[in-house]
């Protein structure tokens, strides 16, 4: 059962770039009716599915090969807000563009939730092994036209109405596919950085040429 109780203010305005959003009042009463609207809109899900490495059909490129060592088994997932939130940020873009960048980051910030609890609940499932991040088709150097692999083993489509468009870019726009490894010993501890982001392409902070921190 996926829950969304609330959403992380600071997050968002870390999504858009919190050197260029002044803090006060009318900003925290605007966050907090595009919470409200985002909360209200969202269908959020997820699938997931097991699999055992080796796994040849999973791998591409180096970047998962190393992502994925020492594990002996590989968690696919697929986790989406629904298609009410693409409507309804494609509604607010014609009337108001200010706030309907609001919403798109507490969107953004939904999506990350869901894919945390899903993380929580991993570890609940295999509390004797650990986990690496989440690492996503178009991270490095692990081609995004991955993306059709997960869909198809997950039925992803079908489930929770989560497909792609011709360039490999998922629909609806708010959801994620990733991969866990998971190692019966302790992993080694890897930096995420802006290549395993899945904002680095619109990041407010990459763009002037700075970067959040993480």
């Amino acid at each position: 059962m996926i829950t969304l109780g609330s959403l992380d203010h600071a997050e968002a305005v870390r999504y858009l770039g919190d050197a260029r959003v002044e803090m006060n009042a009318a900003m925290e009463q605007l966050l907090s009716e595009c919470e409200e609207q985002v909360l209200a809109v969202a269908e959020p899900k997820y699938l997931y599915k097991v699999k055992d490495l080796p796994c040849e059909e999973l791998m591409a490129g180096e970047d998962i090969a190393l992502h994925l060592s020492g594990c002996t088994k590989a968690v696919l997932l697929a986790a989406t807000l629904g298609a009410g939130i693409d409507r309804m940020l494609r509604v607010e873009q014609v009337k108001d563009m200010s706030r309907a960048v609001v919403l798109d980051a507490l969107a953004s910030v939904a999506i990350e939730q869901v894919c945390k609890q899903f993380d929580d609940f991993l570890a609940e499932q295999f509390p004797d092994l650990f986990q690496t991040f989440r690492f996503s088709p178009g991270y490095g150097d692990y081609p995004i036209e991955m993306q059709k692999y997960y869909l198809t083993e997950l039925d992803a489509p079908k489930k929770i109405g989560l497909t792609t468009n011709d360039n490999y870019l998922l629909i609806p726009t708010k959801s994620v596919t990733a991969v866990t490894g998971l190692s019966e010993t302790e992993l080694p501890k890897r930096k995420r950085g802006c290549a395993t982001c899945n904002l680095r392409g619109s990041c407010n902070f990459r763009q002037r040429g700075d970067h959040c921190g993480f």
